[in-house]
């Protein structure tokens, strides 16, 4: 079933195959398109990833990219926002807009500082206590999403 998505969710590098299934239900629940950055840390056919999905893989737009320019290349017209805790912008301080890419970093190292070095101005931040090193990737990525969701709906 293809469909115009509402944003594109890139997991650069995963390495956690339940939590790319977690975020690829969510991806569903948001009609997002999910792109997996390689390489990645499990095979796209491991038992995990697809019990995390349920049954609703079948319905998730999605595509494997072998590296981020591969990725990039095929979003040309979007916008991407990168999600870091070295960022120092909130994701609060933004208005998303439908087709935004929403790019995310590997589960143990988040995203390559060079990437995060050459996007500043597009580097947002979940705010969470010092005592917590960072959120679960899945969880990030839906309180990214559902913000996004809320804004394209307030402003549509």
């Amino acid at each position: 079933m293809k469909y115009e998505p509402n944003f594109h969710v890139v997991l650069h590098e995963p390495e956690i195959p339940q939590n790319t299934g977690n975020i690829g239900r969510t991806c569903v629940a948001t009609a997002a398109k999910l792109w997996l950055v390689k390489p990645l840390g499990f095979s796209m056919e491991e038992r995990m990833v697809r019990r995390a999905g349920l049954d609703y893989w079948p319905h998730l737009e999605w595509e494997i990219a072998e590296n981020w320019d591969d990725a990039a290349g095929h979003l040309p017209n979007r916008r991407p926002w990168y999600f870091s805790k070295k960022a120092t912008q909130l994701y609060t301080g933004v208005t998303f807009q439908r087709g935004d890419v929403l790019v995310f970093g590997r589960e143990t190292q988040g995203l390559p500082d060079s990437m995060i070095e050459a996007n500043l101005d597009r580097c947002l931040r979940i705010p969470i206590r010092e005592q917590v090193r960072s959120l679960n990737l899945s969880n990030a990525v839906a309180v990214i999403l559902f913000e996004a969701m809320r804004q394209i709906r307030q402003n549509s």
